[in-house]
Parts: C-alpha cells; structure tokens; sequence
C-alpha cells in the first residue's frame, strides 16, 4: 500500500482526497518510483471536471498526475538502463503521479546538476512541446503563433522553436511580455492574438478560439491543441503521446535543462495532501507559475 491523492469521481476539487492504494509491481519494461516531487499540469485539472472524458477517462479511484521525479524503487523485466537507487524523472501517460510509489512506462536519468523540483516539472510539458513542435513541422523562417507561451509547455515550445529559427508569436498576458521575450519571442497580448500573420498555430492553453486560428492559418492542418476537446469538431489535432518519441523527447529537453540552454518556468511547491486546495487555486487563477506537489 502507498499514499496517493485519488478521485472520488468527476467534479470540483473536492473530488480529491489522500487514500491508501495498492501500487502493482513493474511490469515488463516498467520501473516503480519512490516520488519527491510530482507535477500538477492544466490537463489534470481537465480531467478532474469530466472535461476529457473521451480521451482520458478516469474512474472513481483514478491518481492523477502525469509527470514525477523520484528514485527507482524497482524495476520490471527487460529493464537494464537503470536499478534501484537511481535518480530519474518520469513521464505517465496513465496518470499515478499524484503518489508515494508511481509505475512508469518512460524516464530519464536525472542529472546530479538538475534540481529535484525541476526534473519533476520537465518530463510533461518538455514532451509535449517537443511533440508539437515537430508535428508542426516548423522550418527556419517560417512563424508559429503559440496561444498560452507563457505556460510551462509554451515556455519550452518558444525555445525549441526559437532554436529552430522559427519566429515566435507568444500570445500571453501582458504581465508576461518580459517572461517570453528575453527567450526570442515576440509577444501579444493574449486578449488579441490574431491580428499577426503565422504560418502554423500551436494552442498550449487549451481555452482559445480554434476557429479564428484555423482561418489564420489557411486551415486545420497546422493547427495542433493540446486540450482542447473542441478541436477535432474543426479539424484540428488533439495531440497525444506517441510512444515511439517519448523517450527522445525526455533525454532531449533533460540535456538542455542540464546544459543550461532551456529555462523552465518559476514554481511553486505544495505537500502532496494539497492537492485539492492547489487545484481550486490554480482554478480560481491565484497560481499562475508551475505547481509541484512534494511527497
């Protein structure tokens, strides 16, 4: 049995509450984790409220959370990259963050030099941003307008594009103009995102206008959304994991993060037992940087 924070069903925040769970052993290319720190991310939000029913279901007893870092506590079969005691962030596209023990399907080894708040609040947003950006297909020279660059996902989507030679419109509030810009994004206000042509839109906020970015770039091809359930209703990809590039896109952004070239956005830490004061905050807009839960 471990501590975990579980759903009582879809609803507000107080659907969450502390409960022991059992945890499996890792299976076959599986290893299980003692957690420091998990993340909190929009999605688990979009989940939560029944939202996202049709691509993440979740049942009474679900354990959200898709991202952690914490130290191997075992390991399945077929696993030979890492052993007990080795430090790692991992990603769960099952969810179980939320926990004292967590199975995860993909990981990477956390450098000694990365902070342990900072390998937990990378392995979701770096994942997406590298998987949207490539989806994209963004070419040097061309424009992608990101709707919701200052979030963790848009943070690191601006400067992988960026490196790219992608220009980047990040739509934001104007409080974060000095947030994206030193990064090498031109900012607008999020309140007005469309008056800048752009070749390729990518929704990491989840609450924009589609339409308006369907027709700003000349059609649903290269308009991807990260949460958006309204997205394919106009032709526009609702992005998901594709196991293949998983782990790529970990070791990746872990390397940048470790080397100094990827800035990640400021956090805020909470105990794990929070977890449903930390949702109806975030819900209610008082937390606007990355929210991590400490176990």
């Amino acid at each position: 049995m471990t501590r975990a924070v579980v759903l009582d069903g879809y609803g507000p925040p107080e659907m969450l509450r502390l409960a022991d769970v059992d945890v499996p052993a890792p299976g076959p290319g599986q290893i299980r984790v003692a957690v420091r720190f998990a993340g909190v991310g929009p999605t688990d939000l979009a989940i939560r409220a029944g939202h996202l029913q049709a691509v993440f279901p979740a049942t009474s007893g679900t354990v959200l959370g898709f991202e952690a870092a914490g130290v191997v506590e075992s390991t399945g079969p077929d696993v030979t990259d890492v052993a007990a005691g080795d430090e790692v962030a991992v990603l769960l596209p099952r969810l179980g963050g939320y926990a004292e023990l967590a199975v995860a399907d993909y990981w990477v080894r956390k450098p000694a030099t990365v902070a342990w708040a900072d390998a937990a609040a990378l392995p979701a947003s770096g994942e997406a941003a590298v998987r949207v950006v490539d989806e994209l297909a963004v070419r040097p020279g061309e424009t992608m307008l990101l709707l919701g660059g200052a979030g963790s996902v848009g943070l690191i989507a601006t400067q992988l594009a960026v490196a790219r030679g992608v220009k980047v419109v990040s739509a934001v509030r104007p409080s974060d103009f000095a947030l994206v810009g030193p990064l090498g994004a031109t900012p607008v206000d999020y309140a007005d995102p469309f008056a800048h042509p752009a070749d390729a839109v990518f929704d990491a906020s989840g609450r924009s206008d589609l339409a308006a970015a369907v027709a700003l770039a000349g059609g649903p091809r290269r308009v991807i959304t990260l949460s958006d359930p309204r997205g394919p209703q106009l032709g526009v990809t609702l992005s998901n994991i594709v196991a293949a590039g998983v782990v790529p896109a970990l070791r990746s952004v872990m390397d940048r993060l470790a080397s100094g070239e990827l800035t990640l956005r400021p956090q805020v830490v909470a105990p794990l037992s929070e977890a449903a004061t930390v949702h109806a905050r975030l819900e209610r807009g008082e937390l606007r940087d990355k929210v991590l839960l400490e176990v």
